[in-house]
């Protein structure tokens, strides 16, 4: 991956209102090219309000944004040549089809002709609705409006495509199409900036995540970086074949290298473990041993729920 900065936010504040709260405070990211970052928060948090400063549809009250060099306040023609956007509500008119959909969406990014007419084929395919092309958008489901949504923001093909939200409210089968086709983009090295307030999307698919809450980012790194951060670890979970047996096992496992605490309920085991790759072993002959037979072993990674409840005292809310 290249390690060109091609989006760079530094110290960006934003509100409505003179006198009003800030939607976003002191806000610093970078976005590189190729790289897919993710702003992951609540409803609410600031996110939407970021990526319509760095559309160019928001001017920002105070701190600079620049994407691919340009600044989105002195220069945002040229910014909105470059990027792409699938907002969150659907930049779709329901009484056209899809393919004038596409069109007058193509047409709007200068799009004529015959290049036009390739993009708008190209994309149609991509999303699966060539065989819904000449179907009004208002006929469609709300997973095909999504994808349609996409397709809009990819015409062009640009530098950047902005995607906020883009699973929210439809059904599971569109939604893991969605996020499969987010991933594709990402291995052709497209670069992304993803906002979701669902955190196993984000941990799913990002290079690097930034947490952000009322207004401001409270974390930022790859998954690795921000559970360490948070000083999150692994947990192995040992379901023995016996009832008894767990109590004994938590306590001697105490004392295993790498363990950080264990505890045992109703034959199972669970143990926070810095590493479990290299616990593993160690926990499995302590539980022979002991004369105890290990039914299954599992593995769970630290996820970003964890990270928010530790940086918030709260869960990730919607």
């Amino acid at each position: 991956m290249e390690t060109t900065a091609l989006v760079e936010v530094q110290n960006l504040y934003k509100r409505y209102t003179p006198d009003g709260l800030y939607a976003v405070a002191d806000v610093s990211f970078e976005i590189h090219a190729g790289e897919l970052f993710s702003l992951l928060g609540p409803n609410g948090a600031g996110k939407t309000t970021a990526i319509s400063v760095i559309s160019t549809l928001l001017q920002p009250t105070s701190g600079m944004v620049r994407v691919d060099g340009y600044d989105v306040q002195r220069d945002p023609m040229a910014v909105r040549r470059v990027i792409g956007v699938a907002p969150q509500e659907l930049a779709l008119y329901d009484d056209l089809t899809a393919h004038e959909n596409l069109r007058f969406w193509g047409e709007m990014r200068g799009l004529h002709g015959a290049e036009l007419q390739a993009e708008i084929a190209e994309k149609l395919a991509l999303m699966e609705l060539v065989d819904r092309a000449k179907d009004r958008v208002s006929t469609f489901s709300g997973g095909m409006k999504r994808r349609l949504n996409l397709a809009v923001g990819l015409l062009g093909r640009p530098k950047l495509l902005m995607l906020d939200e883009p699973t929210v409210a439809i059904d599971p089968q569109s939604r893991r199409y969605i996020l499969d086709w987010v991933k594709k983009l990402r291995e052709q090295g497209v670069t992304i900036l993803y906002t979701t307030h669902y955190m196993e999307e984000a941990q799913e698919l990002s290079d690097r995540i930034g947490i952000i809450d009322h207004g401001k980012l409270i974390a930022l790194g790859t998954l690795d970086e921000l559970t360490r951060l948070v000083g999150e670890h692994e947990t192995l979970r040992l379901q023995l074949l016996q009832e008894g047996g767990g109590a004994d096992l938590a306590a001697a496992l105490q004392s295993v290298e790498g363990v950080i605490q264990a505890s045992a309920t109703d034959g199972e085991v669970l143990a926070n473990v810095t590493s479990a790759e290299a616990t593993l072993a160690a926990a499995i002959g302590t539980a022979t041993g002991l004369g105890l037979g290990v039914r299954t072993i599992e593995i769970r990674e630290p996820n970003l729920e964890t990270v928010f409840l530790h940086l918030t005292g709260r869960a990730l809310r919607d």
